[in-house]
């Protein structure tokens, strides 16, 4: 199947998805669904000519006979997937399996706060999705546009003032293979209003050997003085590719720290838009890729400085073994009235394997003239002296050289809020590498 054929499928499932949302069609809702469609319909599926996706090149992962929408419920038992959540906590859980809900696996709430699925946001919230959906992430990107098209499911949270969720948040899309090689659309929500804290955790896990093409989106809106941790988790399976983008709102002394880790998936593409709206607004963002033979991964971040004293910090790293390929692109911009703003980024990337390659472009776009802004790259291979000191005290080749990337990662770890989170990202590292657990420690 061509990018067109792909393309066709799903102006051809528009169609039925119409159909079935029936009085839903009239919805204010609805009409930015179309308008979105239309959108796709002009633009298509992004190519190599697009500046942003020059080094990104979709051709091969479309070219699948996707299902878009699984027609029945998949039957899952929690034991078959209890090693993807943090079982050392207590958890709330939002789980969707083939794209559709599970509320058997799940463990959602609507006391003091509201954790629970979009589709559970416009029965009860409805007010609330009116007044955030598609207002962060919209602009020019047709494949978010194709998502806003399709937005029926996924992850609705909504924290009200004051209000400070005591347990982690868990979201988990289960793809299960059944029915054949799929395509998923989640769409999520997450509002905090003033003086909310939480922390959500996400994961993508394909369970069979079918093909499976994930386009995500989720908005972020970060209330005055909240404070918000995402985490994203990506370790999936060879035959998963996975587009997520998220588009982050902050008002005045909110604080926003999301960090990505790649470790599996054929194709991943993590793009992540911020935009700081309001005086004292923080964004964190940190991100750490160990890929091999011929994974691919590619981060586009944004951060959009609008008003003044603002901070935004940025650190990622890659390890890339194999045939594997990275992206690293990163844009800051500062408007005119976003004085004494400080903005940092750095991209440190390490190639083992003589047909790695990565590209990076860091971005600096400064239009106020009292600030502090610095960007950084390095692409190398690793410190030989630093090899040859760890084998002169009698640690083998292969180990030593585990050693020295677990130390270069693990300065990204530290910075995880949850010990036990930590510690299970530290075990998929030393795992990724090949090294004893114990050894890494």
């Amino acid at each position: 199947m061509s990018m067109d054929s792909l393309k066709d499928r799903l102006q051809s499932s528009f169609i039925v998805f119409e159909n079935e949302l029936k009085e839903e069609t009239r919805s204010p809702l609805h009409s930015i669904r179309r308008q979105a469609m239309k959108r796709f319909e002009a633009q298509g599926f992004p190519s190599v000519k697009l500046e942003d996706w020059k080094y990104t090149n979709l051709k091969p992962i479309v070219k699948g006979d996707y299902t878009v929408f699984a027609d029945r419920e998949q039957g899952l038992e929690f034991s078959e997937i209890k090693r993807f959540f943090l079982n050392e906590l207590d958890t709330y859980k939002i789980v969707f399996v083939d794209g559709r809900y599970s509320s058997w696996l799940s463990s959602t709430t609507h006391q003091n706060y509201d954790i629970c699925t979009f589709s559970a946001g416009l029965r009860r919230h409805r007010s609330v999705i009116d007044a955030y959906f598609s207002k962060a992430a919209w602009g020019e990107r047709s494949l978010v546009a194709l998502n806003t098209a399709f937005a029926r499911e996924g992850a609705f949270v909504r924290i009200p003032a004051g209000k400070v969720v005591e347990k982690p948040i868990e979201v988990m899309h289960i793809s299960t293979g059944s029915i054949g090689d799929s395509m998923n659309q989640p769409r999520g929500l997450i509002v905090l209003e003033e003086g909310a804290e939480a922390t959500l955790i996400e994961r993508h896990q394909n369970l069979g050997n079918a093909r499976v093409l994930t386009n995500s989106v989720t908005e972020v809106f970060a209330g005055a003085g909240s404070h918000f941790h995402y985490l994203k988790i990506q370790n999936d399976s060879p035959t998963t590719a996975l587009i997520d983008h998220t588009s982050i709102v902050q008002e005045r002394d909110s604080r926003v720290d999301v960090g990505t880790f790649v470790f599996g998936g054929r194709f991943v593409r993590n793009e992540l838009e911020f935009k700081l709206e309001g005086p004292g607004a923080n964004a964190g963002m940190i991100g750490l890729s160990l890929v091999d033979a011929d994974q691919f991964v590619d981060h586009h971040t944004g951060v959009d400085h609008v008003a003044p004293h603002c901070q935004s910090d940025e650190l990622y790293k890659g390890v890339y073994d194999g045939k594997s390929q990275g992206v690293f692109n990163g844009r800051i911009m500062v408007r005119p009235g976003a004085q004494k703003t400080n903005a940092f980024q750095q991209n440190h990337n390490v190639l083992l394997g003589e047909k790695a390659t990565v590209d990076t472009k860091p971005q600096l776009e400064i239009f106020a003239d009292d600030v502090k802004c610095s960007h950084g790259c390095t692409i190398g291979q690793l410190d030989e002296d630093a090899l040859f000191y760890l084998r002169s005290r009698g640690i083998p080749a292969h180990e030593a050289q585990a050693l020295l990337l677990y130390a270069f990662g693990e300065e990204i770890i530290a910075k995880v809020p949850l010990p036990e989170l930590r510690q299970r990202l530290s075990r998929l590292m030393a795992r990724k590498l090949n090294v004893d657990f114990e050894l890494s420690l």
